[in-house]
């Protein structure tokens, strides 16, 4: 399938100047997708496209591009909601890659009655200080003002706050089984301590952007899931 290019479709949800880009594709039962730290949503195309080819609305959530005050990951969560509000959806399964994934988390603790499940495209380990500490590299990624807020967002809220699973939540994780950054030990682990509800799919062959690389895979087994459930 050609890779879908929705970059015209992105609009931004500005309250208070936050600026939080979205896109909004497809109708059916709704899945959020945010993308990985220093990226915007528009490598998430291709998959959201596909998902909403099987029948589902995908709503892809960026980071907000401007804050004037401390922004923790409870904010980012927050942006998630009123973008949910603004598009006039009650719930969805939240999910993201990456850092987008730990967002969906801090969704489902801060707002479980609004997410039907997470889903976790790669499970990321909190960062060390020095990768918190570090400036966002303009150069190597294409979204540093994300980023900036991003690393802001990380490094003023404790970790427990984001990586713990909510209570009797689904979660679904999805990894590439080439990822040097959020190995499958991550998504193991995390299905080890709670098995009753973390599911995992490797997709082979899947490298740092797996989502994008091997969107089909990813998707197949997004949909797999979402009907079985």
């Amino acid at each position: 399938m050609r890779a879908w290019n929705a970059m015209t479709d992105i609009l931004l949800l500005d309250p208070d100047g936050r600026a939080v880009p979205y896109a909004d594709e497809g109708t059916g039962p709704a899945v959020v997708l945010m993308a990985d730290r220093g990226l915007d949503i528009s490598y998430l195309a291709t998959l959201g496209h596909m998902l909403t080819e099987a029948d589902h609305r995908v709503v892809r959530i960026g980071t907000r591009r401007a804050s004037s005050t401390t922004v923790t990951m409870h904010d980012l969560a927050q942006d998630v909601v009123d973008v949910l509000d603004h598009v006039g959806l009650a719930d969805a399964w939240v999910g993201g890659h990456g850092f987008g994934g730990s967002v969906a988390r801090a969704v489902s603790l801060d707002h479980p009655d609004r997410v039907n499940g997470v889903l976790l495209l790669g499970v990321a380990a909190p960062p060390t200080a020095d990768a918190v500490a570090q400036p966002p590299a303009a150069q190597s990624r294409p979204d540093p003002e994300a980023e900036r807020v991003q690393l802001a967002a990380l490094s003023s809220t404790p970790a427990p706050e984001w990586t713990a699973l909510a209570p009797m939540m689904p979660v679904l994780v999805v990894q590439g089984d080439e990822d040097p950054e959020m190995p499958v030990a991550n998504g193991e682990a995390l299905r080890d301590a709670a098995p009753d509800r973390v599911s995992v799919v490797t997709v082979p062959g899947g490298g740092r952007l797996f989502p994008a690389t091997h969107a089909g895979p990813t998707a197949w087994a997004i949909e797999d899931y979402l009907d079985w459930d």
